[in-house]
């Protein structure tokens, strides 16, 4: 059994089982408290809205909470959507939405000036106010249109460099070896357990 438990902060299923996958049985994670209001990400960095939603559920838990928070950084845009990339088409857009606004706003950017990463930064935070947290990062581009069934978000149209040609989407289970996500979390896990 995992020696180490936290309390889940996302209420986000997708991202929810890509955790799980990702970490395996090294961590027990817990769900949660179900009466707990979604935590408002207004922080100006991805660190700062794991924090703000770890520092939540902690709270509310008086348990250990892991969070995280993800950015597709595009080149061609300055980085965004950065930190805003769950709200870039609008507060409460669709993954399709988002998805649409980045190919409208990427309309007549030449294949190569489409360069991008995804970025996860993620956070324990314990009731004694300590913390750990590390980031994750892959190289990529984006598509000039979206491809696959699998994955959520902006993986239809992000192909990783370390990848064939795919993208995201289109791996299934086998991005997580090169995802974002995945780089944080089993950083974190390293961190957690001290084998860095």
């Amino acid at each position: 059994m995992a020696s180490i438990r936290l309390v889940v902060a996302t209420a986000n299923p997708h991202k929810l089982a890509e955790i799980a996958l990702v970490l395996g049985d090294a961590v027990e994670l817990v769900p949660r408290p179900v009466d707990l209001a979604d935590v408002v990400e207004d922080g100006d960095t991805l660190l700062d809205n794991a924090r703000l939603k770890a520092v939540a559920v902690c709270t509310a838990s008086g348990a250990a909470a892991v969070a995280d928070d993800t950015g597709l950084e595009v080149d061609a845009l300055g980085g965004a959507p950065g930190v805003h990339s769950a709200r870039f088409a609008g507060e409460d857009a669709t993954y399709a939405e988002n998805v649409e606004r980045l190919l409208a706003d990427l309309d007549g950017v030449a294949p190569g000036r489409r360069t991008a990463r995804f970025r996860t930064v993620a956070l324990v935070h314990r009731p004694d106010g300590s913390e750990v947290f590390a980031t994750g990062t892959v190289e990529g581009w984006i598509a000039g249109q979206a491809r696959g069934e699998g994955g959520f978000g902006y993986d239809p149209l992000f192909v990783p460099v370390e990848g064939d040609g795919r993208t995201f989407a289109e791996m299934g289970d086998e991005k997580h070896a090169l995802s974002h996500r995945g780089r944080a979390f089993r950083s974190l896990v390293r961190k957690l357990t001290g084998n860095r």
